[in-house]
């Protein structure tokens, strides 16, 4: 054997290896990026506990038809949305124009955002509630896009279940420190 044969052996030899560990090594990682991509999936799964409001506002999934107590008429329709783990109202009364209210779980209470036609977004919160739900009520955290202190809003909202196919709500505004109410009965439309 001459020393050009021992020299391409060797050479041929280290070759083999470094392709062995360049194969080992891309094995690894595609191994860990399977693996913690599994792990990234489970957390992403809910973590968090049933929030009781949010279970009793899914049962108005569907469209409704009502009349408020002055007479206007009134569609809404909710919507499960973001793999259900967020509910979408939209409220047309009247003459108006469509109002959209997402509600969602935040902890142990159930936040809501209301889009109004005021052009202004009042956050709302639930107060805790009893074991039979009759009533969840939000109570104002903030508003956003409100023009002044004083401007109109939306600050209280109760919605009252009557039975599966029918619910009130009852929408408190507020403007230059005066109150008013619109209460509306709903019915499911078939």
């Amino acid at each position: 054997m001459g020393k050009r044969t021992v020299i391409n052996e060797i050479s041929s030899g280290a070759r083999h290896r470094k392709n062995f560990l360049g194969f080992c090594a891309i094995a690894l990682v595609t191994s860990a990026f399977v693996v913690s991509m599994s792990f990234a999936g489970s957390a992403m799964a809910p973590m968090s506990k049933a929030v009781p409001e949010f279970e009793k506002m899914k049962s108005l999934v569907g469209e409704w038809q009502g009349k408020s107590l002055d007479g206007n008429t009134a569609k809404v329709t909710y919507t499960l949305v973001s793999d259900n783990s967020a509910l979408m109202e939209k409220l047309v009364m009247g003459g108006e124009s469509e109002m959209v209210t997402m509600y969602h779980p935040d902890g142990d209470h159930l936040m809501m955002t209301h889009y109004c036609s005021a052009h202004n977004q009042p956050r709302m919160r639930s107060q805790k509630v009893p074991m039979e739900i009759k009533n969840i009520i939000f109570d104002l955290v903030d508003v956003t896009n409100l023009s002044a202190p004083d401007a109109g809003h939306m600050k209280k909202l109760v919605l009252t279940f009557v039975d599966q196919d029918h619910f009130t709500q009852e929408w408190t505004w507020r403007e230059k420190a005066k109150e008013s109410a619109v209460v509306i009965r709903f019915e499911r439309k078939k």
